[in-house]
C-alpha cells in the first residue's frame, strides 16, 4: 500500500499540480485510513467496500471529529479511490456510496476593531523578532491571505509602487492582494531594520526564522499563538482568524462581495457569502442594543 499512496502523491504534484501543504494533508488524511485498514486487518485495497468505509465514518464521529473534518478526509479519500479506479489499482470505486455529513453552519470567528488593536500593539517594534512579528500580522490582516500564502512570499512577489502582492494561491492559481499605507510603512521598516539581520545567506523569502530561513507555517501559528497570550484576548485566534477578520471588516465597511471574493481567492461565490451573515448578525445585534423599541 505504501507505494501505492507514494504514485497517488506523486500524481497531485505533478498531474494535479497541487501545492506541499495540501499534499501534506492528503498524504495525512490517506495514512490516517491505511492505519485503520491494518487495524482492521485489510491489507488488499480491492476489499474496501460501502460496509468497510462506513464502519470508518463512523469510528471517526466516535472520536468526535468535527463534520467539517469528516468531509475533508472522506474527500481525499474520494479523490484517493477516483485514482486507484483509473490507474486500475481497484476494480470498482466504493467512495460512489458515501456521501459527506451535513456540516454545521459556524460563523467564522473575527476581531471587533479594538480586539484586533490589542493584538497589533503587543510586538515590540524596537526588536528584530519584534519587528518581523509586527510585519506578519499587518501582512496578514491587510491582505487576508492564508498563511500559507503568507510563508511562501518572495521579494521579487512585491510591488511597492502599485503596493500589491503576487500570491501564489490553491491550485497553484496566481492573483494580487493590496496593502494600504500602514502595510506600506511596517512593511520597509522590516525590510530595512529586520530582515537583513536574520539573514544568514540569500534567500529571497521574505519572512524569516532566527536561522535564517523562511519561517513555516507552524511558526506563524505559534507567534500568533504568543502575542496573543500576551494580550487580554482570552479567544483562540490562528492566522484564519486574521483572514476572516479581513474579509468581515471590508463588508462591513462597503465592500462588494466580488471584490472581497477575488482577493481572498475563493473559486466560488458562496464560499464568501459566509461573511455577510456574519456582517447581518452584527447589524441585528447594533439594532437590539440601540433601537429605543427593540428592547421593549
Amino acid at each position: 500500500m505504501k507505494r501505492i499512496v507514494s504514485k497517488f502523491l506523486i500524481y497531485l504534484e505533478v498531474e494535479k499540480n497541487y501545492s506541499k501543504y495540501t499534499i501534506l494533508n492528503y498524504e495525512r488524511d490517506i495514512n490516517d485510513f491505511i492505519s485503520f485498514l491494518n487495524k482492521e486487518l485489510v491489507d488488499n485495497l480491492n476489499d474496501v467496500d460501502y460496509k468497510l468505509l462506513r464502519f470508518y465514518l463512523n469510528e471517526m464521529f466516535n472520536k468526535k471529529y468535527s463534520s467539517k473534518t469528516v468531509s475533508r478526509n472522506l474527500s481525499s479519500l474520494r479523490t484517493f479511490f477516483k485514482y486507484l479506479t483509473k490507474e486500475h489499482f481497484i476494480k470498482t470505486n466504493p467512495m460512489v456510496l458515501i456521501s459527506n455529513p451535513k456540516e454545521e453552519k459556524k460563523l467564522p470567528t473575527y476581531l471587533n476593531y479594538r480586539e484586533l488593536d490589542k493584538i497589533l500593539e503587543v510586538p515590540d517594534q524596537t526588536s528584530v523578532i519584534g519587528l518581523r512579528d509586527a510585519c506578519i500580522l499587518e501582512i496578514l490582516y491587510s491582505t487576508g491571505i492564508r498563511v500559507g500564502e503568507l510563508v511562501n512570499i518572495k521579494l521579487g512577489d512585491i510591488d511597492f509602487i502599485q503596493k500589491r502582492i503576487k500570491i501564489l494561491g490553491k491550485g497553484n492559481k496566481e492573483r494580487y492582494v493590496l496593502f494600504g499605507k500602514r502595510g506600506y510603512e511596517v512593511l520597509n521598516k522590516y525590510l530595512d531594520k529586520a530582515r537583513p539581520n536574520l539573514m544568514k545567506e540569500k534567500t529571497e523569502y521574505l519572512f524569516l526564522n532566527k536561522r535564517g530561513t523562511g519561517v513555516s507555517v507552524r511558526t506563524v501559528e505559534m507567534i500568533i499563538d504568543e502575542i496573543v497570550r500576551k494580550s487580554s484576548i482570552k479567544f483562540n485566534v490562528s492566522p484564519h482568524t486574521l483572514r476572516h477578520t479581513f474579509a468581515t471588516h471590508m463588508l462591513d465597511n462597503g465592500a462588494d462581495l466580488n471584490s472581497v471574493s477575488e482577493l481572498l481567492g475563493h473559486s466560488n461565490l458562496n464560499t464568501t457569502a459566509i461573511y455577510t451573515h456574519v456582517s447581518n448578525e452584527r447589524l441585528k445585534q447594533v439594532y437590539l442594543n440601540c433601537h429605543p423599541r427593540a428592547k421593549k
